[in-house]
């Protein structure tokens, strides 16, 4: 129905699988793929959502049977339509209220088996008989449009007001913006587009494109800055000023810091949308040489180089060793 996998196979146990042994894989698996533990790997956080979702639909007892019975359709929630008509929502899927009933009879059997009353109690039908209906007149067909956003108002949310192009002319409207949307995340705005003759609104769904960072980058809710560093400091260690979101934030290098690594701010990235808490800030560290060297420089450079007896090339497979 909705294309997803199916529960017992996400959490990895048996559709035998005791209560306990559902938590237990639950707990495990949340942990495995948990966003905070894998930030480098957009697709644990998917992964996690879809463990979610399994659990969801399994650790109450009422809809593991209803699960078990009819399958997902038998464990989502009722919600309100664009003219106010009741809709069945589960997954990624829903449908209307008169056409419930057929769609649960062929799941659980010929009409009268009662599949509706059972899982509704009849609240919508009365005594397991499907509800005759008409069907109100046409809604307005939804519309796509983009927007441009910028970088830092994805990052920290905003309110556009926008003027937008519908079928009853140019509309204005004030859009709220949340944090930590990303390129291509489309928000919906519920009855904007206008209604035909006796018909619902439509909605307007706006397709956010953000505009590029001069300098972040961006994965997730993670982001990724290169920070240069001089040779001493890398040497040595130092402590940096290196740019957030939250403004210029001081970080420690640890003497010996190697060109290419990561050091990891943590919470000081996005926020995650949609979840709780804030990405991390990843600092990779550029070494930078003088260009220019003078005489002083030059000297002591020297000096350096004839103290420093340890090839920093001899762990490489394909050191050979030998001299040219």
């Amino acid at each position: 129905m909705s294309g997803k996998r199916d529960y017992y196979e996400v959490l990895g146990v048996s559709k035998s699988a005791t209560d306990d042994e559902i938590k237990r894989a639950y707990r495990r698996l949340a942990k495995k793929h948990h966003p905070d533990r894998n930030p480098d790997d957009p697709a644990a956080e998917e992964k996690f959502k879809e463990v979610q979702h399994a659990y969801e639909g399994h650790h109450d007892k009422e809809k593991r049977k209803q699960y078990d019975q009819y399958g997902e359709v038998g464990v989502g929630q009722w919600e309100t339509g664009g003219r106010g008509e009741p809709v069945y929502q589960w997954g990624g899927s829903s449908v209307g209220a008169e056409d419930l009933e057929e769609l649960l009879q062929s799941v659980g059997g010929a009409r009268g088996s009662g599949v509706f009353e059972e899982i509704f109690g009849g609240a919508f039908g009365g005594g397991g008989r499907r509800r005759t209906a008409q069907r109100a007149p046409a809604r307005a067909a939804d519309q796509e449009q983009r927007v441009s956003i910028s970088f830092e108002q994805a990052a920290h949310g905003a309110t556009l007001n926008l003027t937008l192009s519908t079928p009853a002319g140019a509309q204005t409207i004030d859009v709220k913006v949340p944090p930590g949307v990303e390129d291509g995340q489309k928000l919906r705005l519920r009855g904007r587009i206008p209604a035909p003759p006796g018909g619902g609104a439509g909605d307007l769904i706006l397709v956010c494109r953000i505009k590029p960072h001069p300098y972040y980058t961006r994965r997730g809710a993670n982001l990724y800055v290169d920070v240069p560093v001089s040779p001493s400091e890398a040497a040595l260690g130092a402590k940096i000023e290196v740019p957030s979101l939250k403004g210029p934030s001081i970080m420690t290098l640890p003497p010996g810091t190697a060109s290419g690594s990561k050091l990891r701010l943590k919470g000081r990235g996005l926020k995650r949308v949609g979840g709780s808490g804030h990405g991390d800030l990843y600092v990779a560290v550029q070494i930078v040489p003088p260009t220019k060297l003078t005489k002083q420089q030059r000297t002591l450079y020297e000096s350096l180089a004839a103290l420093d007896t340890k090839n920093p090339r001899a762990s490489c497979p394909w050191f050979s060793g030998a001299t040219t």
